[in-house]
């Protein structure tokens, strides 16, 4: 067994994901976003989906991207 890094949980069916070279243990898919997805840069939610990426900066969403000054994104297309 090994231990969820966030966690703690020694537990028979975890997993490991490799990320940039180091490898990294959960017990869930819920602890291994907590720890590895990214964060919006405006509102702090983690980033689960596709979310938006601008000069850099990653968002959850058109909306937060805009409220942070991008003006390139939509949440659709007309």
């Amino acid at each position: 067994m090994a231990k969820c890094e966030v966690c703690g949980n020694d537990y028979d069916k975890s997993f490991s994901i490799t990320k940039n070279g180091e490898q990294h243990v959960f017990d869930s898919f819920e602890c291994a976003i907590h720890a590895l997805a990214p964060k919006c840069a405006h509102c702090g939610c983690s980033v689960i989906g596709h979310g938006v990426e601008a000069a850099g900066t990653v968002y959850c969403c058109a909306n937060c991207a805009r409220q942070s000054g991008v003006t390139e994104v939509a949440d659709r297309a007309a």
